[in-house]
């Protein structure tokens, strides 16, 4: 599991503007709006925990590691 990453990316109009990479622990934001709301989103430490926790929850079952 170590390996694996996790990677949940938001879009508009095909443009990029905020992610959660679980190899960095937090949302950045790639346009000025995903700058705010990584900025906000950052601050809900439930939130960080809740996507961080999708790595296992997704990765562990899609990948089938034991």
């Amino acid at each position: 599991l170590k390996d694996i990453q996790f990677i949940r990316s938001y879009y508009y109009n095909k443009l990029e503007f905020i992610r959660f990479d679980s190899n960095v622990g937090k949302f950045v934001g790639y346009t000025e709006l995903g700058v705010k709301n990584a900025e906000n989103w950052n601050k809900d430490t439930s939130k960080i925990a809740s996507e961080a926790a999708q790595k296992e929850a997704v990765c562990l079952n899609n990948v089938g590691i034991d």
